[in-house]
């Protein structure tokens, strides 16, 4: 019997429960730990580096993440315009909704800040639901100079009629992805979002955005 094998196997077991204590990346069982093996493996620094089109004429890892993370934006979008038959101006409408339901009534401002948007595409966003009944402005009973922005019944029936629809498109979106890749791709785009949502609740002025993110990562 080869104790040294089992010695190893062991260790790395061991190493697989403090990696995903707390974090439930992934299953505690023989699946999640295989998953955590091989994501392990394409996560080995010594492994080769992915190509991409332009690289070997000097086109940067930074170029073709950016490009990437626009084109799936892109594609999501594409997938959102056959939910509920177009009765969605577009995907903006429900991830609105959504976020309503899931966090509560919000200012227009909390709101639009929460789906990172400019304020002048968010207020339109919030009074093409308000028009469809969706959602209504509220008074706040602490403070009345304060309005809110709340989802409606008719707005969680549009909800909940089109909430099939709504997974099956983000399952798309996902695609041939396995679970130890999402889980991945979720710490990473975790991470991202992170950063760049400290500088964007920052209301910096355009012209000295670049500078100061840019200075952050210097």
């Amino acid at each position: 019997m080869n104790f040294d094998l089992i010695k190893a196997v062991v260790e790395l077991v061991q190493q697989f429960m403090e990696q995903n204590e707390g974090k439930s990346l992934y299953t505690n069982d023989l699946q999640g730990f295989t998953e955590w093996i091989n994501a392990s493996c394409k996560n080995n620094p010594e492994s080769e580096d992915p190509s991409w089109i332009g690289k070997e004429s000097g086109r940067s890892s930074d170029s073709i993440i950016n490009t990437l993370l626009i084109r799936m934006g892109r594609y999501a979008k594409t997938y959102s315009r056959s939910i509920g038959n177009s009765v969605f101006s577009s995907q903006d409408d429900f991830i609105y909704l959504i976020g309503l339901k899931t966090m509560g009534a919000m200012t227009k401002m909390e709101l639009i800040r929460h789906n990172v948007h400019e304020k002048s595409s968010g207020i339109l966003i919030i009074n093409r639901l308000i028009r469809h009944g969706w959602a209504e402005q509220a008074v706040s009973e602490k403070d009345k100079r304060t309005k809110y922005i709340q989802i409606t019944e008719k707005g969680l029936a549009v909800l909940d009629e089109h909430m099939d629809e709504i997974r099956r498109a983000s399952k798309i979106v996902v695609g041939n992805l396995a679970h130890s890749e999402q889980m991945l791709l979720i710490t990473i785009l975790s991470k991202l979002d992170e950063f760049h949502d400290s500088f964007y609740r920052m209301n910096l002025e355009n012209n000295d955005l670049l500078d100061v993110v840019y200075k952050k990562l210097n």
